[in-house]
């Protein structure tokens, strides 16, 4: 276990790659900058991650076992699908409000131009997330809550849906509405057909 000077020196350091990944882009943010805003010195940023790129890996292996976590806890979590995958994107949501530099971070390395960052599988984010929300629907459809469908073509339909909200919020958080994607997902979940179609 680490002493907690230790704890707080890896979480500085971590706090200002963050920071500065999202703000410059990684080939632009250097070590120096890094350990600057951190205050600490270059050879302990060497002694916890060995170097950039080790940073680098730790802030987006830890985003990576957050959502792992979260993922798990909704999935195994009493409740209707619908009701589970509300209160997975508020959680998201909620995580975005408080770490918005790490959720810009991840936004510009999959949607921004290349940064010259080492290769990561950032797939494995969106991977995971479809999978949590086909495990609901398949569990929703086996309590008869859910009609049957293709269970990826419902995950793409949870994940468009949200995936959008998640942009509308990165363009404009201030006048992003945080109640629309759950009306989205209700008005989704109910249907739009006035009478069953073959």
């Amino acid at each position: 276990m680490r002493k907690p000077e230790e704890q707080s020196a890896r979480s500085m350091l971590i706090a200002a790659g963050i920071n500065l990944f999202a703000e410059k882009g990684y080939a632009s943010a250097s070590v120096r900058e890094i350990v600057k805003l951190a205050g600490v010195t270059k050879p302990v940023l060497y002694y916890y991650f060995k170097n950039k790129e080790g940073l680098f890996r730790a802030i987006l292996d830890g985003a990576a076992e957050q959502q792992e976590a979260l993922l798990a806890k909704i999935v195994n979590a009493p409740g209707t699908a619908l009701e589970r995958i509300i209160t997975l994107y508020n959680l998201i949501y909620q995580g975005m409000e408080q770490n918005r530099h790490l959720f810009r971070l991840i936004h510009n390395l999959v949607f921004g131009p290349p940064q010259g960052a080492p290769a990561y599988d950032l797939e494995s984010y969106h991977r995971r997330m479809v999978e949590a929300i086909k495990a609901i629907y398949v569990k929703g459809v086996m309590k008869g809550e859910l009609a049957r469908a293709d269970p990826d073509e419902v995950a793409i339909m949870v994940t468009g849906l949200t995936d959008f909200c998640f942009h509308l919020y990165y363009v404009d958080p201030g006048s992003f509405d945080p109640n629309l994607p759950e009306r989205l997902l209700r008005l989704a979940f109910k249907g739009l057909l006035l009478k069953s179609e073959d």
